[in-house]
């Protein structure tokens, strides 16, 4: 994933087009992304700098090629790779000793010219027999700490080179999605997935329907009040799984501050910048199913559950109750709701979990005119311990329970706040 400052795009009429690279308009760029995967699959044992300076001159060739394109192109093969990024502490130690040992020596260097002076190699091998090595080993190690001198070891890039173009084009999208301020989704047939991914990646949002489908609406990191860096690289890592999806279209706000040295520039407050996109767009992406993947917290509740069915004996209380991966989708006129969980047990009973994510003022004042409107509807609402004050005001339904949690939800404090207990 890109960073702002390796974002390009273009401002025309409104219009965000973050920079793409194409086969037909750009058919060099085939080449050079072969060359590039070949200079980090051959490029084992080179540091970081030689690699990064490798791809620049290959991309030399473009006369036009802005070098943020080399720096993200960099990037991207870099997030394919592995390095020995090597021991700080020791290395750290080691530099020490080294640059006191030359210090007794000094002046060092290449041709005699006095007495005093003291001859480099000599110096260098000397320096090197004491600390046990030869001294090309010594120089390997002495700066193997700093992220340019990271040598590599392994590269899990693709083997076809359409692969890095593809990628590049969606990672640029990402980067300009770091600016939203909001983020609309029309889908008419993968709504449910889209909405499950938007699920996962903890955004804020609100479904309601719209035509043959529904209308996701999400509040970009832009908007957030707190958490902007993280609630950003979730918004942007929303984009491939919607990637993944059809019969959907996007249209997000921007507010690129980068374009301005005053977010309160004339221009900033009147102008609106729009990025638009749609399942016909051309990008491309690999996401898997939504279903393989979960938030951490869901994902923490749904393992300590199959493990407490299983450590549990059947006869037992707790592990009549089951927990099953949403449920069905709950409409009150223009309003929707799609809680996370459905917990259910054999005879009958049910009761519907949200899972509380990331908020706002905004977010937490939507969330309680929704629990308004389906008062009628079992629910259990789970809200992080650092909210429970935004919360306590709240008047729930006779229908809604609530429990408050830490890190982690835990099933038994669910089954007792089902069961009244908690």
């Amino acid at each position: 994933m890109l960073t702002k400052e390796l974002a390009i795009a273009k401002f025309e009429n409104g219009r965000v087009l973050p920079d793409r690279l194409s086969r037909t308009k750009h058919q060099e760029y085939v080449r050079f992304a072969a060359s590039m995967c070949d200079v980090y699959r051959t490029g084992v044992g080179l540091t970081r700098k030689k690699l990064h300076s490798a791809i620049q001159r290959i991309l030399e060739e473009d006369p036009n090629c802005p070098i943020r394109r080399v720096g993200a192109f960099c990037k991207l093969l870099d997030e394919w790779s592995v390095y020995d990024v090597g021991k700080p502490s020791q290395t750290a130690e080691l530099r020490r000793r080294v640059f006191r040992k030359a210090a007794e020596f000094h002046p060092i260097v290449a041709n005699l010219e006095s007495v005093l002076d003291h001859p480099e190699e000599l110096t260098k091998e000397r320096i090197a027999t004491e600390e046990k090595m030869t001294w090309p080993e010594l120089e390997l190690r002495l700066f193997a700490d700093i992220i340019e001198q990271h040598r590599l070891t392994k590269f899990e890039g693709p083997m076809d080179s359409v692969e890095l173009l593809a990628r590049y084009n969606v990672a640029q999208t990402q980067a300009a999605l770091l600016d939203a301020q909001q983020v609309v989704v029309e889908a008419s047939t993968d709504w449910k997935p889209i909405l499950r991914f938007a699920k996962l990646a903890n955004l804020l949002h609100r479904i309601e329907p719209w035509g043959e489908g529904y209308r996701i609406t999400l509040d970009g990191p832009a908007s957030v009040l707190r958490n902007t860096h993280r609630y950003g690289v979730q918004m942007a890592k929303f984009l491939p799984g919607l990637l993944s999806c059809s019969g959907w279209s996007m249209r997000a706000k921007l507010c690129p501050r980068r374009l301005s040295r005053s977010a309160n520039a004339p221009w900033m407050r009147d102008r609106s910048w729009v990025l638009s996109l749609d399942d016909q767009s051309g990008l491309q992406s690999g996401v898997a199913s939504p279903l393989l993947i979960d938030s951490e917290v869901e994902q923490d509740l749904m393992d300590a559950w199959e493990l407490m069915r299983r450590l549990l004996p059947p006869e037992d209380r707790e592990s009549r109750w089951e927990l099953q991966r949403e449920g069905d989708l709950l409409v009150r006129g223009q309003r929707v709701f799609f809680p996370d969980f459905t917990i259910f047990n054999p005879e009958g009973e049910s009761i519907l979990l949200e899972v509380v994510g990331f908020w706002t003022p905004e977010y937490i004042a939507h969330k309680k005119e929704v629990l308004e409107i389906f008062a009628e509807s079992s629910l259990l609402l789970a809200i992080p311990q650092s909210l429970k004050s935004e919360w306590k005001s709240h008047r729930f339904a006779p229908n809604h329970r609530v429990v408050y949690y830490q890190r982690a939800l835990l099933p038994g404090e669910i089954i007792r706040a089902i069961e009244g207990n908690g």
